[in-house]
C-alpha cells in the first residue's frame, strides 16, 4: 500500500511510523487515520517485526485534529464504522476493536515516540500506546474541552487509568497545557530525555526488546495487563497459570534458559 500521510519503514526489527504532515503539526485527517491503521496491522502481521515506534516528522508528534476536515464533519461520523477497518472478531475483546482502541489487540509493543506538541487526537494516540517516551520540550493537552467537545474515543477511561482519577479530571476539564516535566511526574510519559536525545534513547530501548526478550512472552504479557481492568485478582491468576503451562512447553523458554546457561545472547523464535 502506498502511504499519503505516514512513513513506514522496518529496520533492526524495529517497525516506525511516522505521522508525516510536518507542515501542519501533523494535525490527524481521515487519511492519516487510514495509513495509521494499515501500518499497525501491517507490523503485527509481520515476523520480522517485533516492536513498532509511532513519531512524528518535525517539531511535533501530532497538535490535534485538523481544523479544516473539522469544519465539514458529519456528527454521524463519529459512529460509522469506516470501511478500512477489519470485520468485528467475536473471538476478541470488543473494547479494543473501536476506532482508535485497536492498539492494545496488536501482540506487540508500541512505543510511542512524542517528539513535540501532543495534543486533542494526537494525546488519544499517544495514550493508547503502550509506552510514552518524550522530549523534554514536549508541551500535552487534552484540548476538547476548550473547543467545545467531550473527552473523545476513549480517552476517559485510558487517561485515569494512565494518571489516576483526579490528575485525569484535571487535565481533562482545565484542557490546560501540561509540561513534559509534570507529565513524567504524573506518570504520563515513561521516560524524558533531552530533544537530541529522544530518537537514540528510544530506540535503544526499542532494540533491547526485539534482540533479548521473547516475542511470545511479551504478546502474552501485554494481553494480560490489558485484561487486568476487566478481571478480578482469581481470574488473572488463572489466567497466568494457564499462560505459564504454554510458555513452559515452547521454544522461546528452551531458549531463554539455554542462553542464559550458555552465556550468549537468545534466538528467540515467538514460539
Amino acid at each position: 500500500m502506498t502511504y499519503q500521510d505516514i512513513l513506514y519503514d522496518v529496520s533492526d526489527r524495529i517497525a516506525t511510523i511516522t505521522l508525516n504532515r510536518p507542515d501542519r503539526m501533523n494535525a490527524w485527517t481521515p487519511v492519516m487515520e487510514r495509513d495509521v491503521r494499515h501500518a499497525m496491522e501491517a507490523a503485527a502481521k509481520d515476523d520480522d517485526v517485533r516492536v513498532m515506534v509511532l513519531t512524528g516528522a518535525g517539531r511535533a508528534f501530532c497538535a490535534g485534529a485538523d481544523m479544516d476536515a473539522l469544519k465539514g464533519l458529519d456528527p454521524n461520523d463519529i459512529r460509522r464504522r469506516g470501511d478500512d477497518m477489519p470485520a468485528f472478531d467475536m473471538n476478541r475483546r470488543p473494547d479494543w476493536q473501536a476506532r482508535y482502541s485497536f492498539y492494545p489487540s496488536i501482540a506487540k509493543p508500541v512505543i510511542g515516540m512524542l517528539n513535540g506538541a501532543t495534543a486533542g487526537i494526537g494525546l488519544v494516540h499517544a495514550l493508547y500506546c503502550d509506552l510514552r517516551f518524550a522530549a523534554d520540550n514536549t508541551v500535552f493537552t487534552t484540548a476538547f474541552a476548550r473547543r467545545g467537545l467531550i473527552a473523545e474515543h476513549g480517552i476517559s477511561w485510558m487517561l485515569p487509568h494512565i494518571v489516576g482519577h483526579a490528575n485525569a479530571l484535571d487535565l481533562l476539564l482545565s484542557a490546560r497545557r501540561v509540561s513534559s516535566q509534570e507529565a513524567l511526574q504524573i506518570g504520563l510519559v515513561n521516560r524524558l530525555y533531552p530533544a537530541d536525545q529522544l530518537r537514540e534513547q528510544t530506540y535503544a530501548y526499542a532494540r533491547d526488546l526485539a534482540d533479548f526478550v521473547s516475542p511470545s512472552a511479551m504478546a502474552v504479557i501485554k494481553r494480560q495487563v490489558y485484561d487486568v481492568p476487566f478481571q478480578t485478582l482469581a481470574e488473572a491468576t488463572i489466567d497466568a497459570n494457564r499462560e505459564m503451562i504454554v510458555a513452559l512447553q515452547g521454544e522461546d523458554f528452551r531458549e531463554g534458559v539455554a542462553s542464559f546457561v550458555e552465556k550468549r545472547p537468545p534466538r528467540f523464535k515467538g514460539k
